[in-house]
């Protein structure tokens, strides 16, 4: 490691989330009430874009926090406000939260967004977006997705499907294109321009039935297309596929990953592209490990790839006293350093971590 932070949360959570001013927002999914969100100061040497010297202060602070009721599954920060947005069970529902001004120390809740026939379904994926207005795109099912301005909670959008499949992972390539990820691993465009239209994008690759999927999408740099941005998704088995979404007929590549196989459901998988570094990806959700795997020398064989870097840290410097391994329930790139990630576990434990580039790799 170059640098590593160490944080003890009360209760384990599943959510980063990068909020403005560089704070940082977890939230916990314990089932009973009084489930924290807090913002996070991080420690200084990340608030620094070049990387300092020895800071004789390297814990996060606790800026503010509230309380759900629910278990928080997803949280997201609505950019270019205070807002926070969260999902969670028993509902499709959104919760929306005040992030308070720097007189109070205070997340307060101030609406929720209800979905027809929200009753029954599985807890709502989301993502948000600033463009045109503070929007939430959130949604369950294939066939239940749809947009809402945050504030006046006015739908603004509704995708059209005629499938049902659960969603897994969902995300704005930008104010027009959304794209849909399914349990089964297919991936659906949509544009808000039209309403009628939703578009499969490409199947998932050939494997075992019962898998489950999860995506991650890139940034598209300014002024280059949205679509252009490779989208990589992995499978529960620990298969990975890159996919050009201007050319679906086939795959950029395909690997596989060499990861035990997940408890039970896959909850916690996760993969992300690296924002501030080319053709890097860290996947998580497995077991007590984060891997990074820098996929430029990736092929179509399908063949297993060799992770630059693994972070055990969570195994060996959990809270203590749990008798069962500690999990990663997720991770996050941070947005300008460019090989330092967070990732929180099971066990309540969140740590930043900047690894050191391998020799030949500068």
């Amino acid at each position: 490691y170059r640098d590593l932070h160490t944080f003890e949360l009360q209760a384990p959570t599943r959510l980063i989330e990068w909020a403005r001013g560089n704070r940082v927002c977890v939230a916990g999914y314990g089932q009973c009430d009084g489930n924290e969100i807090l913002q996070l100061i991080p420690p200084p040497t990340l608030l620094t874009k070049e990387t300092q010297g020895l800071c004789p202060e390297r814990d996060f602070k606790v800026e503010c926090g509230g309380f759900s009721e629910r278990p928080v599954y997803s949280l997201k920060y609505v950019p270019d406000t205070s807002l926070l947005v969260t999902s969670g069970p028993p509902d499709s529902s959104l919760q929306v939260w005040q992030v308070s001004a720097e007189d109070s120390d205070v997340i307060k809740s101030v609406s929720t967004i209800a979905t027809e026939n929200g009753t029954g379904q599985s807890w709502a994926k989301i993502a948000t977006i600033s463009a045109r207005a503070p929007w939430v795109l959130h949604g369950s099912r294939l066939d239940r997705v749809q947009i809402t301005e945050v504030e006046s909670r006015k739908n603004v959008y509704t995708a059209a499907s005629r499938g049902s499949e659960e969603l897994s992972s969902l995300a704005f390539l930008d104010c027009n294109l959304l794209l849909l990820c399914c349990a089964t691993g297919r991936l659906c465009l949509a544009d808000t321009r039209q309403p009628q239209g939703l578009v499969e994008a490409v199947p998932a690759p050939s494997a075992p039935c019962g898998e489950h999927w999860c995506m991650g999408t890139r940034h598209a740099a300014q002024g280059s297309e949205p679509s252009s941005q490779p989208v990589a998704r992995l499978s529960s088995s620990g298969l990975l596929a890159l996919t050009d979404l201007r050319k679906t007929s086939e795959f950029l590549a395909l690997a596989k990953a060499r990861v035990p196989s997940p408890g039970s459901g896959a909850e916690f998988l996760c993969v992300s592209w690296a924002p501030a570094l080319e053709s890097y990806l860290a996947i998580s959700g497995f077991d007590g490990t984060v891997h990074v795997y820098d996929t430029q020398s990736w092929d179509s064989s399908g063949k297993e790839a060799e992770p630059i870097f693994i972070h055990k840290g969570h195994i060996f410097g959990g809270a203590g006293g749990s008798r069962d391994p500690p999990l990663v329930t997720v991770h996050t790139w941070h947005l300008q350093k460019p090989r330092t990630l967070l990732s929180a576990a099971s066990d309540g434990s969140l740590h930043v971590w900047d690894w050191v580039q391998p020799c030949g790799k500068c």
